[in-house]
């Protein structure tokens, strides 16, 4: 039967006995050595988490991209706070999704749990392009929310367990770095769709991500790890505070809450703060040029995510983690203040590098510190844990930015990154374990 590791600091001097060795054999495995050391078996479930990411990234952020026009169409009656309230809905809504998700995924296999989250998020974006009203809108982000929280610990399960241990970091960077091209894809719909058919048009192409879900069902296979641990044993949600573990479980939660809560008070109003006329806080870029620059924006914010994942595996997850945090606390600030776009579209890469990068690293931390009876139990619990937080944030960043603007706003949100730093005094620095 698999259990919580007796000491999960143990991985300190772990880390450091087996650096050498390690470094030496990524050094000579080059730059793709992670996608050739890998079997057909581990790159499907490679493939099916990033577009899995990707389209869930690109269903979700649809909102944000067409906030602009959402407030400016008469017919919703939306302000500023009505609509950071919708995106915190939908956002607590993705954290009860995400918990449930992590026990489902680890009682009837990665594969299932994967199906009904893409389908889920992918229905229910569709169906708010038929929203007449705020309540309407908010019941069917309540839906989105749902399965676009069950994707994430899926498929970082899936991934984790399937993958060699010593390119586990790099193979999730990968993975996580699909978020980018997905809210990139989403301001290039937003490009072409919008002048056309509006924002409604923009929601309906988000039901296509359902038509993945047939290849997941043709082309994966459950983990095999997963197959053998005991079937009493998986998602027990009391593993995750066991005397042992119970306080990296706490550390893990709070310092994730701190990241989302940053991400999502930048992000969920990136678009609008340069869409928005002056005179209402924001920069004044057309519809066309706001896509572009979100565009820019998301080039960085996917090197951000491959560069963490060499970086941790080859020197650990916590000193990468804290690298990137401290460097998001620095630029977020400086971003807020800036109204040439030029100085705008020359910094935005470098604040999503920093402000996004981090996040490739949770999914092979959870995976080195919980057994596979729990894995994505924990994964879904300490990842959704800190969404419940940052559903205050597009309400809270939102009001901020409508009374005192965009700068003290993005500034708040840098804080946050200081706070999820100091999380890391309690969190063992994990590389490469072979997981249990």
């Amino acid at each position: 039967m698999s259990t919580i590791p007796q000491d999960v600091r143990s991985t300190e001097s772990e880390t450091a006995g087996l650096a050498g060795q390690r470094a030496e054999g990524e050094a000579a495995a080059g730059l793709f050595g992670w996608w050739r050391e890998a079997d057909a078996r581990a790159r499907n479930a490679f493939v099916a988490a990033s577009l899995g990411w990707m389209l869930d990234s690109f269903d979700v952020m649809l909102y944000s991209i067409v906030l602009a026009a959402l407030v400016e169409d008469p017919t919703m009656h939306l302000s500023l706070q009505t609509a950071g309230i919708l995106n915190s809905i939908t956002l607590i809504a993705a954290a009860g999704g995400g918990i449930a998700f992590g026990v489902i995924a680890d009682r009837i296999g990665r594969k299932r749990a994967l199906m009904a989250a893409v389908l889920i998020y992918s229905i229910f974006t569709g169906a708010c392009g038929f929203a007449q009203s705020a309540l309407q809108l908010a019941l069917f982000r309540v839906g989105l929310g749902l399965g676009m929280g069950g994707e994430w610990a899926t498929g970082a399960a899936l991934v984790s367990e399937t993958f060699p241990a010593r390119h586990r970091g790099k193979a999730l960077a990968f993975v996580q770095s699909a978020w980018a091209i997905g809210y990139g894809l989403a301001a290039l719909v937003n490009l072409l769709v919008l002048p056309v058919w509006g924002w409604r048009g923009v929601f309906f192409v988000g039901v296509l991500p359902a038509l993945f879900t047939l290849w997941i069902q043709r082309r994966i296979e459950e983990p095999k790890i997963w197959r053998a641990a005991a079937p009493t044993e998986r998602g027990r949600f009391s593993a995750l505070f066991k005397p042992e573990i119970a306080g990296v479980t706490i550390a893990i939660a709070l310092m994730n809450s701190c990241c989302l809560f940053a991400w999502w008070g930048l992000n969920a109003w990136v678009p609008a703060y340069l869409r928005l006329s002056p005179a209402q806080g924001g920069i004044g870029l057309s519809s066309t040029t706001m896509s572009l620059f979100v565009i820019a924006m998301q080039a960085g914010m996917w090197f951000g995510y491959v560069s963490f994942g060499f970086i941790a595996d080859a020197i650990g997850r916590k000193p990468t983690y804290v690298l990137y945090v401290l460097g998001a606390a620095v630029l977020l600030p400086l971003y807020g203040v800036l109204r040439t776009p030029a100085a705008l579209l020359f910094l935005g890469p470098f604040v999503a590098f920093f402000g996004t990068g981090y996040f490739s690293g949770l999914g092979a931390v959870v995976a080195e510190l919980y057994p596979t009876a729990v894995r994505a139990t924990a994964a879904g619990f300490c990842y959704n844990f800190g969404r419940i937080a940052s559903a205050a944030a597009p309400y809270s960043i939102g009001s901020v930015a409508a009374t005192r603007g965009f700068g003290v706003a993005f500034t708040i949100t840098g804080a946050a990154f200081i706070l999820a730093a100091v999380c890391w005094i309690w969190i063992p620095n994990t590389r490469n374990r072979e997981l249990v």
